[in-house]
């Protein structure tokens, strides 16, 4: 998933070469449209999310053929690169994955299997952090907690 980066970053570079400087103008529209589907891949479907202040949105979605759960935190305006995270845990199997880094549009993906058990997930962009405890297990209520460092 992080040729989609080296695309844009390719795409910016050849742009300059040739003279244009639109890429270097408005980096935002230089990024793709991004989805959890195309970050998770096909197949897996949105089951959750959780904003994250103003700055964007983690996802968890499954896939119910595999099994498993993805998450990636998707930025509303990509741009310059920013401190960005994508986790998710299965407390019962103690399995767990997470993504952190210097990201301009995405952090993610990160999966776990987690048919039949609740998931922790969550995620952060620059200073803002979502996390989800708890969560898709049935009649149980998930907990949420948003923070700023």
């Amino acid at each position: 998933m992080r040729f989609t980066r080296s695309v844009v970053a390719a795409s910016a570079v050849a742009a300059l070469s040739v003279g244009t400087m639109t890429a270097l103008a408005s980096p935002a529209s230089a990024a793709p449209n991004t989805t959890p589907q195309k970050v998770c891949g096909s197949g897996y479907k949105t089951v959750n999310s959780a904003k994250v202040g103003s700055l964007g949105t983690v996802y968890l979605t499954y896939n119910a053929s595999n099994g498993q759960n993805c998450v990636t935190t998707i930025r509303n305006n990509p741009g310059k690169a920013v401190n960005m995270s994508a986790w998710v845990s299965v407390p019962d199997t103690g399995e767990s994955h997470y993504d952190e880094g210097l990201f301009t549009s995405y952090a993610g993906p990160t999966y776990v299997y987690g048919k039949g058990h609740c998931v922790d997930w969550g995620g952060g962009i620059a200073n803002t952090y979502v996390q989800v405890f708890g969560s898709n297990c049935g009649s149980l209520k998930e907990h949420r907690v948003t923070f700023t460092r």
